[in-house]
């Protein structure tokens, strides 16, 4: 060895000089210490010191260190910027081989994670031009590799879990070591690196103290309701939720009617629940970013802004908060989810359950021994159910969580096969009753349901309401039929910016609680989660459960009256000849078909839900597309996983497809046009605020765009776009078809 310190990572101070390296021993004992906490607290013993003290044996050789010297500069003159990156030259596939060499069958448990700490868990085979683990280690040579490395370790004095019937169980108990490993890695470094940042973690009340926070809330809200059914229901769900805390852990269903409070109710469960068990978060998950802020807000109110995380691509905290040390708190919480209260969406959390991506995974850990609300569950895409079920069991039977299947239409994710070995708690004691009672509008099927109405009556029959919202299944039916209604009809779609929306939802509820005339046009974006109440709804022929979520639009609070007498609201399915999407939703929308024909009393009853769910996932092509569960689970008598292959393909949304435009609305008007003359960097800062006002196209309509010349590159090689005037975007949202724009002027 030559005759220098054997360091991990090197830092300048502010005035450019060399600071006291971090020695690798050091990083090794100090990133095994943390690992080994983290797996304990998971039930993994013994692996996660293995992993620590291994994972950066590469860069305990002579060549390693002599090239991080040089690309560094460090104990040199060159003037080199500060470097955390250890370069090109591998170092990690090291300690996959020695630990493989040394545990044999423990080892390869070890190697995928040891192997990926910093380029993302790896395939076992080859795919395409990227090698597998398996070739990887076979052209390793260890021998280079100080002895002092090895030779404490020490023997596994524990063994693998018994995963049972679950085969997935073994590569999710992969993915929580290896989480444990790149937490451990990146905070042990960032002691060093940016002592600042470590310091600000961490500093979040209790759950026990947030639970309380809570309680006072609550008393606080049911003193100032009024004496209604519908509060009287809200309030008996409430108690069911605080009695059913208090049983063992596992999977439970929250079937509550839309507008039934299951938001906050589901809340004290978690709490209660959390706390009866020494739980240390509370993860709330919900399908999209429309919604999700709406429920953040809720949450913010009861616990304070700073004790909520929210984790998602709309979210801009450096705008809401001019303290700096708590923006940096906040924002460091996200990146490992170490806080008691997590707000975030389906596509954050399941696509990082199964990402090979370090940065994703390094939260997975922080998961266990955690109560997770699934609101809206009947949103997850059938495509991915079945290997989303299997990682659901395994967290709940082998990391300690709990789990809640919230939503209005429960949607039979659990099959009677499944429940021989799958318990799920239903939280609400009496189901029947509460829908029953909770009813709050009438729904009207076409007497003949193959009847088609087209675009121009169905408008005709909305003007004649002043208070009225139709909801359609795509944006292109929503801009035509908005074209058709009076002037003053408000457009709600996925091509409208976030805050453009939300300026939209503000006026809706106020226009509402005023009595003031308002029609509304909109997709299916406030089918779920958006708290608007009209006395009629309109919905173009969909799935049930989606015209159930539109009824929940309609008398949302029960206040309707007739003469001084309670009324129903009133919710109106419409056939058009435009039929929904080719896949899911037009199969769910011929399924309703089905459930209309066979005459039950009440459409929307919790049973016939079971049956329309039972009958729909029969009928769809794949509860697995991707071939997830064979990717991680054929395999395994080799423990030969693809996790990169499983990464690529789990894709709830799929960006491939689509490009992401800023738009010119409201505030980005001017912040575009400073970036554009003053050609600012696109500091993650300006990214995180240009991103309220992002609007999601398919790649051919971003061609269209392109090929007008509406929109502009922010920053040369950026790959950020913007629209470059105002004429491509009005108050339908973003206009990429061609036929949307005549003479410069938007119709």
């Amino acid at each position: 060895m030559a005759n220098y310190e054997i360091i991990a990572h090197v830092k300048k101070n502010d005035d450019g000089l060399w600071e006291k390296p971090q020695l690798l021993q050091d990083h090794l004992k100090n990133t095994a210490c943390l690992a080994e906490k983290f797996v304990n607290e998971i039930g993994i013993y013994g692996f996660g010191k293995i992993c620590g003290l291994l994972h950066d044996a590469g860069k305990s050789t002579d060549d390693w260190q002599e090239y991080f010297r040089e690309i560094t500069g460090f104990n040199d003159d060159l003037t080199n910027t500060d470097s955390n990156n250890s370069g090109k030259m591998k170092h990690a596939i090291y300690g996959a081989k020695l630990v493989e060499e040394k545990y044999k069958k423990f080892g390869r448990f070890m190697s995928y994670c040891i192997a990926g700490h910093h380029s993302g868990l790896p395939d076992y085979y080859n795919t395409g031009t990227k090698s597998g683990l398996r070739q990887c280690l076979s052209t390793t040579d260890t021998s280079k590799i100080p002895k002092w490395i090895i030779e404490n370790l020490g023997d596994i004095t524990t063994s693998i879990p018994n995963f049972g019937k679950n085969k997935l169980s073994a590569s999710l108990w992969i993915r929580m070591l290896f989480s444990s490993l790149v937490d451990a890695d990146f905070l042990d470094t960032e002691v060093y690196m940016q002592p600042c940042y470590a310091h600000a973690r961490n500093n979040f009340p209790s759950i026990g103290s947030l639970s309380k926070r809570f309680d006072s809330y609550m008393e606080n809200m049911k003193k100032n309701a009024s004496n209604t059914l519908v509060n009287e229901l809200r309030n008996q769900v409430y108690n069911d939720c605080l009695w059913a805390a208090n049983c063992s852990r596992g999977i439970f269903s929250l079937t509550v009617p839309t507008g039934g409070g299951k938001t906050l109710s589901s809340m004290a469960f978690a709490l209660k629940h959390a706390c009866c068990h020494n739980m240390k978060r509370i993860i709330y998950v919900i399908p999209y970013t429309s919604i999700i802020e709406q429920t953040a807000e809720v949450f913010k109110k009861v616990f304070g802004s700073e004790n909520v995380i929210e984790h998602h691509s709309n979210f801009y905290d450096e705008s809401e908060n001019s303290d700096e040390e708590l923006i940096l708190k906040y924002r460091l919480a996200a990146e490992n989810w170490d806080a008691p209260i997590i707000v975030t969406t389906s596509v954050q959390f399941f696509e990082s359950l199964f990402s090979a991506k370090p940065s994703r995974c390094r939260k997975l850990h922080n998961i266990s021994n955690s109560v997770i609300i699934i609101d809206e569950a009947q949103l997850i895409p059938s495509d991915y159910l079945e290997p989303i079920k299997g990682y659901l069991v395994s967290l709940v039977r082998d990391f300690g969580v709990t789990a809640v299947i919230c939503t209005a239409t429960q949607p039979a994710w659990f099959s009677e096969e499944d429940k021989k070995n799958v318990e799920v708690t239903e939280i609400i004691k009496n189901v029947d009753y509460l829908y029953e009672n909770l009813k709050r509008a009438n729904v009207f099927f076409p007497n003949d349901i193959n009847k088609v109405t087209n675009l121009e009556e169905l408008a005709e029959e909305l003007k004649q309401y002043s208070q009225v919202l139709c909801i359609v299944s795509d944006r292109k039916t929503c801009h035509e039929l908005h074209k058709l209604m009076p002037k003053d009809t408000i457009h709600l779609s996925a091509l409208m910016c976030a805050q453009h929306r939300s300026d939209c939802i503000g006026r809706i509820k106020a226009d509402l609680i005023s009595g003031k005339d308002i029609r509304v046009i909109s997709t299916q974006l406030v089918e779920a989660g958006v708290d608007i109440d009209f006395p009629v709804v309109y919905r173009t022929l969909a799935g049930l459960d989606s015209i159930a979520q539109a009824a929940g639009r309609c008398n949302r609070e029960g206040l309707l009256t007739e003469h001084g007498q309670k009324k129903l609201g009133k919710v109106v399915v419409v056939n058009l000849a435009k039929q929904p999407p080719v896949g899911i939703l037009r199969k769910a929308a011929n399924m309703t078909k089905e459930m209309i024909c066979l005459n039950y009393e009440n459409i929307l009853a919790p049973c016939v839900f079971k049956d329309y769910f039972g009958k729909l996932f029969k009928n769809v092509n794949s509860l697995d597309k991707n071939g997830i569960v064979g990717n991680l689970t054929d395999g395994l008598k080799e423990m030969a996983i693809q996790f990169r292959t499983v990464s690529d393909n789990f894709k709830i949304i799929d960006d491939s497809m689509q490009k992401t435009i800023i738009v010119k609305y409201g505030e980005s008007i001017s912040l575009i046009d400073y970036i554009l003359s003053h050609k600012i960097d696109l500091t993650r800062k300006v990214l995180r605020e240009l991103q309220r006002y992002s609007v999601n196209i398919y790649k051919d309509d971003f061609k269209i765009l392109q090929d007008r010349g509406s929109i502009v590159e922010l920053w040369q090689n950026s790959n950020v776009w913007a629209l470059s005037t105002t004429v491509d975007y009005n108050e339908t949202g973003l206009c990429v078809e061609q036929e949307f724009v005549t003479d410069n002027f938007v119709v």
